[in-house]
């Protein structure tokens, strides 16, 4: 059998990596705009983490997780999402104790999900996503959705739709899920299994379920803006007024709820919508609880997570102009032995110098360099014969003009550099 990537994965091939750079650059440089530091999880965590924080009820914990025992007979999980790796880094590691608010963003997160692979969406994918902890204001919600959707013009995505919502917090949410519960009663065998386990336990979970018949049994309940306790309400207030202070339009959409229990408070989703392609590229929202839940102190917290090949695919349909790579600048094409040294030193001194430099390791001929240096896109080819050699010089071809001419070789980095600046 030929060797493949396993189902659900995808490889990242040298003709696509550029984007993934680009990206990664772009995010960077946005998070330190708004003042987001770097942290970095491991790939593998305690189950008992996901179980406390991300909620045993939810579709993640029941249906998706990678989950097995090492050899010590430890429960070890795949991480299927990132917040809840950052939230135990932050409570292993004391930093809740330095002033609040902590700023983080994750990059390159590769999550597991045991799904049916869709598109944007593998079985392995990548995450970018943001923490803020120690912020209780609903500002905080407003800079994270306002950093998302920087990321996503900046990228060139078209479409973008915010949609927000509030699902409460523990003094309000039991009132809902009464009345929620009470809706459904008389549509209790028309539910899945799963969400039959949910009705009593966590009735808001059967909000999110992906099934179509629990969608539409769903779609005439009553809604948790009606019940929100008065702090829960004037968060949602402050939100809108923020997202409208910075110009972010927003539709309020009474049944988000978001795949993961510790979510209070604010929920969103960042859509685009397009001919060619509709869907969520960013979700995320608020979990004020989760810290305690996993033992630590009571703390704030909010941010959000965006896959990363979902974001490239989307990115792709709505016609966004990923820059390609910088051109090659010089190719130094030797002919013979002594002068192939030479040139493999010449190109090591001009790399040292800043030019982006390529060398022939095949021993192609003289025409068959010039050839491969073409389609490599040179600018430049330094030739460099026994003639060359000799004298100490080298001769720089403009390979799209056609013009030579012979300089030293100390003097070939400062004529590139000065043409390309040019």
């Amino acid at each position: 059998m030929a060797m493949q990537a396993p189902k659900g994965t995808k490889d990242v091939t040298p003709k696509e990596s550029y984007k993934w750079q680009y990206i990664e650059a772009l995010a960077r440089e946005i998070c330190q705009e708004y003042g987001f530091s770097e942290v970095r999880t491991p790939v593998i965590e305690h189950t008992e983490l996901f179980l406390r924080g991300v909620g045993d009820t939810t579709d993640i914990v029941q249906k998706e997780m990678y989950t097995f025992d090492d050899k010590g007979g430890r429960s070890i999980t795949l991480k299927p999402e990132g917040t809840a790796g950052v939230a135990r880094m932050f409570l292993e590691h004391g930093l809740f104790n330095d002033a609040q608010p902590t700023k983080m963003y994750y990059l390159y997160c590769p999550v597991f999900r045991y799904d049916k692979p869709q598109a944007g969406r593998l079985r392995e994918h990548h995450q970018f996503g943001v923490e803020v902890y120690g912020a209780p204001r609903a500002s905080a919600d407003a800079e994270c959705i306002r950093l998302a959707m920087t990321m996503l013009n900046r990228v060139g995505i078209k479409g973008l739709q915010v949609h927000v919502n509030s699902i409460g917090c523990p003094n309000c949410r039991p009132k809902y899920n009464d009345a929620l519960r009470e809706y459904l009663r008389g549509r209790y065998d028309q539910l899945c299994e799963t969400c039959k386990s949910r009705f009593e336990k966590n009735p808001l979970r059967i909000l999110d379920c992906k099934e179509e018949k629990c969608q539409a049994l769903c779609a005439g309940a009553p809604t948790i803006l009606d019940c929100l306790c008065q702090e829960c309400a004037d968060h949602f207030q402050e939100l809108q007024g923020c997202l409208k202070s910075v110009g972010v339009e927003y539709e309020i959409d009474p049944y988000i709820v978001r795949g993961l229990d510790y979510y209070t408070k604010t929920v969103f989703e960042i859509i685009a919508k397009s001919e060619s392609y509709s869907g969520t590229v960013c979700g995320g929202g608020r979990y004020d609880g989760l810290m305690e839940q996993l033992g630590g102190p009571k703390l704030p917290g909010v941010g959000f997570g965006m896959g990363m090949e979902r974001l490239l695919l989307v990115a792709e349909l709505s016609g966004a102009q990923i820059p390609q790579p910088p051109a090659l600048d010089v190719y130094v094409a030797a002919l013979g032995e002594k002068a192939r040294s030479a040139g493999f030193a010449l190109t090591e001194r001009l790399r040292a110098q800043g030019a982006r430099t390529e060398f022939d390791h095949m021993g192609r001929s003289f025409k068959a360099q010039f050839k491969y240096a073409d389609k490599l896109g040179a600018r430049y080819v330094a030739i460099l014969g026994e003639d060359e050699l000799a004298a100490g010089c080298v001769k720089l071809k403009d390979m799209a003009t056609g013009e030579e001419k012979t300089m030293p070789q100390d003097d070939l980095a400062a004529a590139v550099l000065s043409k390309n600046n040019n």
